[in-house]
Formats: structure tokens, sequence, C-alpha cells
């Protein structure tokens, strides 16, 4: 089991690759884009064998940048983070906090990977995983991802509960690009051990992550909606927008399931109810006119159950 845990005392379910399965696996890429480069470096001798010294050089380096550095990026971009040799040691590049990576990630870690890996031989990513705890070279420190291991036998990551149905669309227009990845990883793995925790334990948990939560996105927290429940629809609103980004699945069919949920506005802060209570939702109080959403300061919008 994975040793990572949150500053919640949650454990990651994620098992990080070491050096032994990351050389492996870099070794069969390093094979196969080398055996790419001699191809189309034969193929550009032939085709600029009447140029002059400088402009051979010139295709010369261009084919080494887009084989040798531009591929790979490709590569992890479009596979979500699986390469050749990836894919053969069952390996796995994905964000901190567990999600799929994007193309900023994978050319910070191609950019980087030009230094630690082509220019020192690898002997510089080999001291950085080394000394890194859960195996990190300098790449994927900066681009903020880590590489996991996906075939582990007897291994499940369990999935985010689903909010409640009555919560569809209710945060569509939510404002999720301040949430930063720590935050992200605590709740999710908050929600997937939510059940093994002590009421009371969970309770104070979930109305301290729902918190931060409000003061990331400047939104305040709708009424009657308890702070789990809260958690789930925003966890799920942020998976469904990077499927979308990642699948190309287009977003109107969600907004034609949403309904008029998706467009109604945030209601009051007002303090959350016990979960007894709040079983249903509770109708919003008509807020003031042209009230501005006011982010929560001090006192908090989620209580936990007395």
């Amino acid at each position: 089991m994975s040793d990572l845990v949150t500053g919640d005392a949650v454990v990651l379910g994620l098992r990080p690759a070491r050096v032994p399965s990351r050389a492996l696996a870099f070794a069969l890429d390093l094979f196969v884009y080398l055996t790419g480069y001699l191809v189309v470096s034969v193929g550009l001798l032939v085709a600029t064998a009447s140029l002059d010294e400088a402009a051979a050089a010139a295709v010369t380096v261009a084919s080494f940048v887009l084989v040798l550095v531009g591929v790979p990026i490709a590569v992890e971009t479009l596979s979500h983070g699986k390469s050749l040799g990836k894919l053969a040691c069952g390996l796995r590049v994905v964000r901190e906090d567990g999600g799929p990576i994007r193309f900023r990630h994978a050319l910070v870690r191609g950019a980087m990977g030009v230094v630690e890996l082509l220019a020192t031989f690898g002997s510089v990513a080999c001291i950085a995983s080394l000394v890194s705890e859960r195996g990190r070279r300098l790449g994927d420190v900066f681009a903020g991802t880590l590489v996991i291991r996906e075939r582990v036998p007897g291994a499940r990551v369990m999935p985010v509960p689903a909010p409640p149905p009555w919560l569809a669309g209710r945060f569509a227009g939510l404002d999720l690009s301040a949430v930063p990845d720590g935050l992200w990883l605590a709740v999710r793995q908050y929600l997937t051990r939510m059940n093994q925790l002590d009421p009371a334990i969970g309770a104070a948990m979930a109305a301290k992550l729902a918190d931060e939560l409000v003061l990331r996105t400047g939104a305040p927290p709708p009424a009657g909606v308890p702070a789990a429940a809260y958690l789930m629809a925003v966890v799920h609103e942020r998976q469904s927008r990077d499927a979308a980004r990642a699948f190309g699945r287009p977003q109107w069919q969600e907004h034609q399931q949403q309904g008029v949920a998706a467009s109604l506005p945030y209601p009051a802060p007002v303090p959350y109810a016990a979960p007894a209570e709040a079983a249903a939702p509770v109708a919003p109080a008509a807020p003031p006119p042209e009230a501005a959403p006011v982010r929560p300061v001090g006192g908090s919008g989620f209580a936990p159950p007395s």
C-alpha cells in the first residue's frame, strides 16, 4: 500500500513507481525514439544532399528536437500519461491529485527530460528519483506530476461517490481555477474513505474541506446542502470538465440534462444544518438586491453536527 498521507491523515491510494520500473520504461521508449530518429535522419540525409552545410545542420537539429523531444510530449499528452514503455511496464503519469495530465504537464516533463535524461544519460533523474520519497524526477517536481503503477495485483482505487441527484448541475458555473491540486487530493481521498471514519470526525473534516473550497471558489455555500454532498457535487463537476477536455465530450449534453438547475444563482451563505436535518434541500432565502457573492471570512458556512 502507498505510504502517501495527506494533511488530513487520509492515505493516498496510489502506488508510486520506483527507479527500476521507470528506467526500464525509459529504455524501451528511448529505443523506439532512437530507431525513429535514425530512420528520419537517413531520409533527411538523402533529401538534403543538395543543401549547404549550414542548412543541413539546421535540419538535423530540427529533426532531433522533433523526434526526441516533441514526439514524447505529444505521446504523453494524447495517451494521457502512457508512453509505449510505460504501457509495457504498467506505469502511468498522473497529476499529484491523481487526475489525468494535460499538455502543460507533458511539456514541462519533456523539457526537463532533455537535461536530466538525454544530456546527462539519466544520471540526474536517477539521483533525484532515489532521493525523492515518491520516486519523482525533477521534471515531475516542476510539472506537479507523479508516475504510478497501474498493474498492481489486488490494488483497488475507490471511486468518488456520486452526488445526490438534486444537486446535478448546481455548480456548473463555479470557477474552480483557483483550487490547488493539494486540496482536490484531500477532498477526493476523504470522499473515498468517509464511510471508514468516525461520524463526528468525518463531519468535522467535511466541513473544513468544504470551507476551503468555498474560500477558493469565491462563491457562498449553498443553503441546506450538507458539506459532504457539496464536496461530492463539486468533485463530480471537476471530473466532468476533465473528461470533456480529455475525451472531447460535448458539454451541451450535460447542460441539457441539468436543465434549469444549471442557471440557478447561488443562495445566500447560511450555516450548514446537521446531516439528519438536511436530508432534503431547503428552499434558500431570497438574496438581497444587487448583493455580490461574499467570501466567508472567519466564521464557517459549514458547521459539523453538534
